[in-house]
C-alpha cells in the first residue's frame, strides 16, 4: 500500500518553525529561572519554569549586555521575547529580548547589577577597610548645608566632645549632579585639609533621594580615599553602595557622630581611672622599694663591709705570696737546668777534650777517626790543644 506525504524530519521540523515563529511573537512570560548557564560566548542559556511546565530560554550576548541586574537560579522573572525553533535538537525555546525581575524596579536592578560589578573588583572586601583613629582631632563632613543630616551631627559632636574640629565640605546630597559634587568633596578633603576622618551622609528618603549615593563615582571616590570614610546615608533599613564601599557604616548620622568619637565624660573618667591606677601602682612599687631597701640595710652583708673588705683583702695577700712563692720556685729549678746543661755543653767542647792531652788527626780536611784510613807518606795535620804540627806517615 503506497503511502503518501511522507516528510523528513527536517521537513517537518522547517514547518513547525515557521508555524511557531510566526504565531508566537511579542510574549511576555513570568517564570523562575533554573539551570541559567552564561556561555563563554556571552549567551545566556537558562530554564523558565512554573509548577507545572518549563521553556527553554536563550538570552544573546547583546541583549545580555545591557541586563541592569545578574540573573541567578530560582530568580522570578518577566521576560519578554518570541518563540524559535533551535533545528539540530527540534528544541523551541523563548528568544529573549528583555528580561527583568518581578517586582523591582529599574532603580533596583541597577543598584544589584552596580553591587555585584564592585564587589566582584573586591571593592567591598574586609582588607582594605582603614581603621578610624580612636581620638580625631578633626573631621570633615560631606553633606547638604541645609539638611537635618548635618545638624544631628554637629549637635551629638558638641555634645560628646566640644573640642573637636570640624570642616564642612557642602554639596548637593540628591538631585542632578549630586554625585559628582560628593566624590569631588571626597577627592578635595584628601588634597587639600588636614582630617582625621571623613562623614559622607545625608538624611533618609526614598530610593530615588538617596541615589546619589549608589552612584559608582561615588563608590570609587570612597575606595580611593586615604583618609578613612564613614558612610551615613538614610536610616537603618537603608543600605547604599557607599555603605558597602566605606571603611565603616553608619546606621544614621546621628549614629555616625556617635561613633567616630568617645564622649568627653567618659574619656574624663578613664583618665581619672589611670590616674588612680597609676597612683597605685607607683605607690605600691615605692611600698616595695622600701621594703627591700630596709631589709637591705639590716642584713650582714651590708652593716659589715669593713669585714668583708678584710677577708678580700687578706686573701689577696695570700695569693700574692702564694704567687712569689710559685715564681722563685720555679725560677730555681730553672737555673738549676740551665746549670746542668751549661756543664754538659762545656764536657763536649773539643778544646776541653784535647787539653786533656788528646789530639785530633786530620787529613785534606778531613778529621781520621780510624787507624786503616792512614796509608804510609800520607800528610797529615796533628791538632793539639795549643797548635797544629805536621806530619807523615812512615
Amino acid at each position: 500500500m503506497a503511502i503518501k506525504n511522507i516528510l523528513t524530519v527536517s521537513e517537518l521540523t522547517r514547518r513547525l518553525k515557521s508555524l511557531l515563529e510566526t504565531s508566537f511573537t511579542d510574549l511576555t512570560v513570568e517564570g523562575e529561572i533554573s539551570n541559567f548557564k552564561r556561555h563563554s560566548s556571552g549567551h545566556i542559556y537558562f530554564t523558565l519554569k512554573d509548577g507545572n511546565a518549563q521553556l527553554q530560554s536563550v538570552l544573546w550576548r547583546g541583549r545580555a549586555a545591557h541586563l541592569l541586574f545578574t540573573p541567578q537560579d530560582g530568580m522570578k522573572v518577566i521576560a519578554k521575547g518570541s518563540i524559535t525553533v533551535y533545528e539540530p535538537r527540534g528544541q523551541y525555546q523563548l528568544d529573549v529580548v528583555s528580561l527583568q525581575p518581578l517586582g523591582i524596579g529599574d532603580l533596583q536592578m541597577a543598584f544589584e547589577k552596580l553591587k555585584q560589578k564592585l564587589s566582584e573588583e573586591g571593592l567591598f572586601d574586609q582588607e582594605f577597610k582603614k581603621s578610624l583613629p580612636e581620638y580625631p582631632s578633626k573631621i570633615g563632613i560631606v553633606t547638604s548645608p541645609t539638611g537635618a543630616a548635618l545638624q544631628d551631627i554637629l549637635n551629638i559632636l558638641n555634645r560628646r566632645f566640644p573640642a573637636l574640629e570640624v570642616l564642612l565640605y557642602p554639596v548637593k546630597v540628591q538631585g542632578e549632579g549630586a554625585a559628582s559634587e560628593i566624590a569631588q568633596a571626597i577627592k578635595d578633603f584628601n588634597k587639600h585639609y588636614d582630617v582625621d576622618l571623613i562623614i559622607v551622609g545625608r538624611g533618609g528618603g526614598s530610593l530615588e533621594d538617596l541615589w546619589a549615593f549608589n552612584e559608582e563615582i561615588v563608590a570609587r571616590a570612597i575606595f580611593a580615599s586615604k583618609i578613612p570614610v564613614v558612610s551615613a546615608v538614610g536610616h537603618e533599613i537603608d543600605f547604599t553602595i557607599s555603605d558597602f564601599v566605606a571603611d565603616l557604616r553608619a546606621p544614621t548620622p546621628s549614629a555616625a557622630a556617635e561613633l567616630i568619637v568617645r564622649d568627653r565624660d567618659d574619656i574624663i573618667d578613664n583618665i581619672r581611672n589611670y590616674c588612680y591606677t597609676m597612683e597605685q601602682n607607683i605607690r605600691s612599687i615605692f611600698d616595695n622599694r622600701k621594703e627591700k631597701i630596709s631589709s637591705l640595710l639590716l642584713s650582714y652583708s651590708f652593716n659589715q663591709p669593713k669585714d668583708l673588705l678584710r677577708q678580700y683583702s687578706q686573701r689577696i695577700d695570700e695569693l700574692e705570696r702564694y704567687l712569689d712563692q710559685f715564681v722563685d720556685h720555679n725560677i730555681s729549678i730553672q737555673n738549676e737546668k740551665l746549670t746542668s746543661l751549661s756543664k754538659r755543653i762545656a764536657s763536649l767542647n773539643p778544646k776541653s777534650v784535647l787539653q786533656r792531652g788528646f789530639t785530633i788527626i786530620y787529613r785534606n780536611g778531613k778529621i781520621i777517626d780510624r787507624a786503616i784510613k792512614l796509608h804510609q807518606e800520607d800528610d797529615v795535620i796533628i791538632k793539639f790543644h795549643d797548635d797544629d804540627k805536621p806530619a807523615r806517615i812512615s
